[in-house]
């Protein structure tokens, strides 16, 4: 796994840079996300904020995210970790948003099609969507950090693919 704090660094300085702000609505990563981005150079600058959401209810009654969204596909599926990043943006008004959700223990809605491992994240910047459904493997830890480290990548990225920022 590549250094995460400097990935996060360049993430950080690449947000700070384009002068936008940023925002996590974490289910699977409990929070880890935010801290990391806080303790990045740029965090009084950047970072607007993060809510764990990682019980359902939570979903539902903080972020708004309807109850037939989830009990049609699940809390830990790419249409509820879609929906939760629109209801941040809404609700924290940053300009880069991620959610995420996943399976890192049995006890979810794992099955086949959907093994422990499998993680859900969704990137909202500007106008831009990218949404990802990855499965890694390892323990509970490790399939978080690889989560993030995926989340962090795809966000630097965006940013050296985009003319806009």
């Amino acid at each position: 796994m590549a250094d995460l704090k400097e990935l996060i660094e360049e993430c950080g300085n690449l947000i700070a840079a384009a002068k936008l702000t940023v925002a996590f609505a974490e289910s699977a990563t409990a929070g880890i996300l935010a801290f990391e981005f806080s303790q990045s150079e740029h965090s009084g600058e950047i970072l607007r904020g993060g809510l764990v959401c990682y019980d359902a209810h939570i979903k539902e009654k903080i972020l708004g995210v309807p109850t037939t969204l989830i009990e049609t596909y699940t809390p830990e599926s790419a249409e509820v970790t879609r929906e939760m990043a629109i209801r941040l943006k809404k609700m924290m008004g940053a300009d880069v948003v991620v959610s995420v959700t996943g399976l890192t223990t049995s006890g979810g809605s794992e099955g086949p099609g959907k093994p422990v491992g499998t993680m859900f994240y969704c990137v909202l910047i500007g106008e831009r969507t990218i949404e990802r459904r990855e499965v890694f493997s390892g323990s509970a830890r490790e399939i978080v950090y690889h989560t993030i480290e995926d989340i962090v990548k795809t966000i630097i990225k965006s940013f050296k693919d985009s003319h806009e920022l």
